[in-house]
């Protein structure tokens, strides 16, 4: 039996974001005392409610699926080289005490709130987790993470990767949506159609594999090219393109969210008027009775990640989302793999939420749109940059009708760019724009953006932050008001080094003989203290003593080093795992009759 270790030091990364954050929200709150003003109290470890010694944010990646995740792309599970993790958990828990504070404006008694850097870990990879425990089989499967490489981390494989490198060794990360842009980009470039259209799936499927295994004839006819070459082809093709930098600092370091009053206070009592909109299903199970945003209306027009994701946890805090979805139903809803009739990433982040369908391209649709805001408590969308003004539906077009509206704009860059045109606003030119393609790799690996889509995860969650934010200013000022975030101001809560750090065989996870492991931070630091635990071994180099803990399981090894007083992580290499064992129980719910998938549990508990 493994000895019983306990986790001693303090998430600190999460508590400083958390703080940063509620202090941005602070604000926008009027300089005076009471139940809207105070901070409840809240708390942040690392396990949560998982069963398991998780001793530091490394321990939470291996332990919950990040790095499986993150290193699908490039051979096998790998860390993310930020505390990933740790924002997540701190957005979170600045979520919990913002809605603690308009709860508490509205008389409920509610007074502190918990969250966990291992729930915000399993909040991350639910989309993937989702896809792999889909009931239904109806789509390719999953890919599996790949052997390791034996090569060493010189040799690591790319093959995965999205990334490109032309003649004179730039390297590039191109976007498009567009399946006619995207050949033609290759054509330009001297590729057939035929070889071009070939690498459109992996490249569309990887938002949701986090893979991209792109035909070798692509990568060779951009390393045929130079830069000024690829950016020549991008231009007369619409195609987005970015250059990956090695510098992980942010280029920009916009606030998490931007918030403008809107033009008038609104009178204090209101209620929603009846309305057609349809019942919504059976809810998510959520931890506690009482939720801090019950009786609340958001109404939301979004597609992909960063949107839906924003009204999932307005969702999960306890208030009811509707969709605004497209005549049919929005065509992600058939995305394989299934779970019933309905995608299961899609499900993961839109299960619960009643939908009405409108075609804001017409003008019966645009005015369904109108009704369902002005009977709003929130309005969000991810549209694309002048959007909603072309459609009539901006903050200035349904502000002034409705001045109780809480009105979230969830963008890729929003004004990184200032007067100049973005490119496509999507997670991995964000992760490029930020310096993050940099930060969540060592320096002996090339920079390249995580095909996990971390800043749409960390983009939606900061979305909802800042709605929040301005419902609690709203119960304290009698004023709605706009709220502006947007990939790249969600990247730049990461906290980086200012330089990318230079691993060890020891900082990354350990081959077994049935498993890998990852050490604790004690451990890592003190190979010294690991070489005693090894049988009859002398002075050897680090990747020596990696080599050796191929000779006994997991378990044996936990045990081990337990005993010396080292902690260590077995690697999650199976999401359908988290779904079955018994550490998780508390924290994720398995596939059932309703969704047909597992999913995490809501993050929060309140009290």
């Amino acid at each position: 039996m493994t000895p019983h270790l306990r986790a001693a030091a303090r998430p600190d990364v999460a508590a400083a974001i958390a703080g940063r954050l509620l202090r941005h929200a602070a604000r926008d709150l009027p300089e005076t005392s009471g139940p809207g003003r105070d901070t409840p109290r809240y708390t942040v470890d690392w396990a949560g409610p998982v069963g398991a010694d998780l001793p530091d944010e490394r321990a939470v990646q291996a332990a919950c699926g990040l790095m499986q995740v993150h290193g699908r792309a490039t051979g096998g599970p790998l860390p993310l080289a930020v505390d990933y993790a740790s924002v997540v958990a701190g957005v979170l828990a600045a979520q919990g005490v913002t809605a603690l504070r308009f709860a508490r404006a509205r008389g409920l008694d509610l007074c502190e709130v918990r969250t966990s850097v291992a729930q915000g870990a399993l909040l991350a990879v639910g989309q993937y987790l989702a896809a792999e425990t889909a009931r239904d089989n109806s789509g390719p499967p999953e890919p599996d993470s790949p052997a390791p490489s034996t090569a060493g981390p010189d040799a690591l494989p790319t093959g995965g990767l999205a990334t490109l490198e032309t003649s004179d060794d730039a390297r590039v990360e191109v976007e498009t949506l567009d399946p006619l842009a995207w050949r033609e980009f290759w054509v330009r470039l001297g590729v057939a159609p035929v070889l071009a259209g070939r690498g459109w799936l992996p490249f569309q499927q990887r938002f949701a594999t986090a893979v991209c295994p792109l035909p070798d004839e692509l990568r060779r006819a951009a390393r045929r090219r130079t830069l000024a070459e690829l950016r020549a082809a991008a231009h007369h093709t619409g195609v987005s393109l970015l250059t990956v930098g090695s510098d992980p600092a942010p280029a920009v370091r916009p606030a998490a969210w931007c918030l403008t009053p809107g033009p008038a206070p609104f009178p204090r009592a209101r209620a929603h008027p009846c309305t057609a909109v349809p019942g919504p299903r059976p809810a998510v199970p959520l931890s506690g009775a009482v939720l801090p945003l019950t009786g609340l209306r958001v109404v939301e027009s979004t597609r992909r990640v960063q949107g839906p994701l924003a009204g999932h946890v307005l969702r999960m805090l306890g208030a009811e989302v509707v969709r605004i979805e497209p005549p049919g139903g929005d065509p992600m809803r058939w995305l394989p793999p299934l779970a019933g009739d309905c995608s299961a990433r899609f499900s993961a982040l839109n299960a619960g939420k009643p939908v009405v369908e409108a075609d804001l391209t017409t003008a019966p649709g645009r005015d369904m749109a109108r009704a369902l805001a002005a009977e709003a408590d929130v309005f969000l969308h991810n549209w694309a940059p002048g959007k909603a003004a072309r459609l009539g539906l901006d903050a200035s077009d349904l502000l002034p009708g409705h001045p109780a509206l809480v009105y979230a704009w969830a963008s890729g860059f929003g004004d990184a760019f200032g007067d100049r045109p973005p490119p496509l606003g999507t997670d991995y030119l964000a992760q490029v724009h930020s310096g993050l393609a940099a930060a969540v790799r060592p320096a002996d690996q090339p920079p390249a953006p995580s095909l996990m889509t971390l800043t749409d995860v960390l983009g939606g969650l900061v979305c909802a932050q800042g709605a929040l934010a301005a419902l609690a200013a709203r119960e304290a000022t009698g004023r709605g008001s706009r709220v502006d975030s947007s990939l790249v101001s969600a990247a730049a809560l990461v906290p980086r080094p200012a330089h990318r750090p230079r691993w060890t065989a020891l900082d990354r996870p350990l081959r077994t003989a049935d498993g890998q492991l990852c050490l604790g931070p004690e451990a890592r630091v003190r190979p010294e203290a690991v070489l005693r635990l090894l049988d009859g071994a002398g002075p050897t180099a680090t990747e020596d003593l990696a080599a050796r803990f191929a000779r006994r399981t997991t378990e044996e090894w936990t045990v081990r080093l337990a005993e010396a007083g080292l902690t260590a992580t077995p690697v999650l290499t199976d999401l359908t795992a988290l779904a079955r064992a018994p550490a998780f129980r508390a924290a994720v719910a398995p596939p059932d009759l309703s969704t047909g998938h597992a999913r995490p549990y809501a993050p929060w508990e309140f009290a």
